[in-house]
């Protein structure tokens, strides 16, 4: 029987998103998991009383993600606002083709997919793995206990982003600190406003200086486009925040919390550590982004058409959030989810998304997150966390999920 989503809108909604449990840190709230018990889809109510479609499924997240009767302009009528729209920038925030549809999705994209492909990306491995030796030897030789997070998981994600890009990294507090505005779910709309700003204006600054001086980096072959007459400077400009935002954030979160996910794991860690196969670490590294899904306030979308799935009518102009947290713990997929298990073949996670809109830089992460994990817990086998879980200070406050610190000692 197919369900009209003109008749399941209206009462008795569960209200989203919830926060998570301090309890469990690394799941999804109790709350987000009880979508799952109302089917692969449920409706929600959300900011300002509107009633999206929660999808929790990972066959119709799949088919959802490549579907193009869903858009992911952020400015079209019924989209589900990741913040609640009091804390929005007034403006927009465009990050460039994340949300576009094709063809100038697509258009845009093709420019920097190529920097990004597995080939490119493993010859990139030697020089991630000095940088890990280089922090960590910083790490051992300075204070203990130290953050873990301004030491290791905050730096070198923003170092190869920068390398990549041809972005100065003595600038790196400038970009840090207005990408942790972009991504907080409390900063107000005046806050994230000018945070947008000073990056585009950043950006916009340095692809001209590399229209007069180009060199072999990414911002530099926009330059070059620019010339060319395929890409405007303010196109260049946005694609540069996305990168660098997308570069650096997400990883170094991924780094931070999968550390203490395994500190709290000693039998996996020893896995990882003690391995001398790269292919038990690239498993781990799937199982980690499975398990922790640091997306954790969903994927957004509007219908444009009238789209059955799971059972149910999406009709046009119904927002979608898709849950890859709830995905990635899918029983039908992935047995006992919630059991952490690096051995487990983790492949099918949603933890990138799908579809054309899948993460261009998923190969760039996982060879980073390849990289460090085990290079952390060789060079640092005694390593532990310096405070109790409850004094660990968790991104609640945050569209991307992770850690403000990690407090480590050895």
């Amino acid at each position: 029987m197919t369900t009209d989503s003109t008749t399941t809108a209206p009462t008795g909604l569960p209200d989203f998103p919830q926060p998570r449990s301090a309890k469990c840190p690394f799941d999804p709230s109790p709350e987000m998991r009880a979508l799952s018990d109302h089917g692969p889809l449920t409706r929600v109510r959300s900011w300002g009383g509107t009633t999206p479609w929660a999808v929790t499924g990972h066959a119709e997240q799949k088919a959802l993600l490549s579907d193009p009767r869903l858009s992911a302009e952020f400015s079209r009528p019924g989209f589900p606002s990741p913040v609640d729209p009091r804390h929005a920038h007034a403006g927009g925030t465009d990050l460039s083709f994340v949300g576009m549809d094709d063809p100038e999705h697509a258009r845009l994209r093709r420019m920097v997919s190529g920097a990004f492909t597995v080939k490119r990306v493993e010859a990139m491995r030697p020089l991630v793995q000095r940088m890990a030796d280089d922090h960590i030897d910083r790490l051992l030789a300075g204070p203990n206990p130290a953050d873990l997070v301004t030491a290791l998981a905050l730096p070198i994600p923003s170092l190869v982003i920068s390398e990549m890009l041809g972005v100065p990294y003595s600038d790196h507090e400038f970009f840090q600190t207005n990408s942790k505005t972009l991504v907080s779910a409390v900063a107000t709309a005046e806050e994230r406003g000018l945070a947008h700003r000073s990056l585009v204006d950043y950006l916009h600054q340095l692809v001209g200086e590399k229209q007069a001086k180009p060199g072999d980096d990414l911002l530099s072959a926009f330059a070059r486009r620019i010339e060319a007459g395929e890409l405007t400077r303010a196109e260049a400009a946005t694609m540069g925040v996305l990168l660098l935002l997308g570069g650096h954030e997400t990883t170094a979160n991924m780094i931070s919390l999968g550390t203490l996910l395994l500190l709290d794991h000693p039998d996996q860690l020893a896995r990882i550590r003690d391995t001398d196969d790269p292919s038990v670490v690239a498993t781990a590294v799937e199982e980690l982004l499975r398990y922790l899904s640091i997306v954790h306030l969903g994927r957004r979308r509007t219908a444009v058409e009238d789209i059955e799935v799971g059972g149910t009518t999406i009709r046009a102009g119904d927002g979608v959030i898709l849950l890859g947290e709830l995905a990635n713990r899918d029983p039908a997929v992935f047995p006992d989810p919630d059991r952490l298990d690096i051995t487990r073949n983790a492949r099918l996670h949603q933890a990138f998304g799908a579809g054309t809109h899948h993460c261009v830089g998923q190969p760039l992460a996982r060879m980073e997150l390849q990289v460090i994990y085990p290079t952390l817990f060789r060079r640092i086998p005694t390593l532990r966390a310096a405070e109790e879980r409850d004094r660990i200070p968790f991104k609640y406050d945050a569209v991307v999920y992770g850690l403000h610190a990690l407090p480590v000692t050895w």
